[in-house]
């Protein structure tokens, strides 16, 4: 996909919910992945129902002040946020959440701007989610200290936060088996990356 392509089809949807895309500045050594986590790996998240008066509203306020309490952004207001790889269409980043397949994805670096909507304008975009008020997505904080992720079920939405990902025994182990385990679901390139990333990693796992 070229530049103004990319910048038609992903970047502006994203501008419109309040996210600034700054191309090619995700920090080196980011963990390419997080995956796994347990309930002791967590450090804080909330739920609301989709029957919930204003939930729009209701979860921006709560991402926002999780965001802000847990340090999510940076001093400049800048995270990082996972894009599918090679998303052309609103279509195609849809199928890209339903198809059940492990596809490549990367992380990209935005900055909040004063005006934005995550879980409305955000989530119906279908890069941060299915559409308004049901968000799928996976942010990190530029130094990789916090990891947010949001997701819909059958009643709600759930987010998650877990706190340094790359010391959690959990996450780490569960890198290690996707490297190795052999499915036509999982896609070559998601294995590589994260088999570079491990074997980057000084020590391995922790207590090795």
């Amino acid at each position: 996909m070229g530049i103004q392509e990319r910048d038609r089809k992903v970047y502006r949807p994203l501008r419109r919910a309040g996210l600034e895309v700054i191309p090619n500045a995700v920090p080196a050594g980011t963990m390419p992945f997080v995956l796994g986590y347990g309930a002791e790996d967590l450090a804080g998240g909330f739920s609301h129902r989709y029957d919930t008066s204003r939930l729009v509203e209701r979860l921006n306020a709560d991402w926002y002040d999780l965001a802000l309490s847990l340090g999510l952004f940076d001093y400049r207001r800048e995270f990082l946020v996972q894009l599918p790889q090679g998303t052309r269409s609103h279509r195609a980043a849809l199928q890209h959440l339903h198809s059940g397949n492990t596809a490549p994805a990367l992380w990209t670096r935005v900055r909040l701007l004063d005006r934005w909507d995550i879980m409305g304008r955000g989530a119906a975009s279908a890069f941060l989610g299915v559409h308004s008020g049901h968000p799928g997505f996976g942010m990190m904080a530029l130094d990789g200290s916090v990891y947010v992720a949001a997701s819909t079920g059958e009643t709600g939405v759930d987010v998650l936060v877990v706190h340094h990902p790359d010391r959690s025994e959990n996450v780490l182990r569960h890198l290690e088996w996707i490297t190795r385990y052999d499915s036509p679901y999982v896609d070559r390139e998601f294995k590589e990356r994260i088999a570079v990333w491990l074997a980057g990693r000084a020590g391995g796992l922790p207590g090795r």
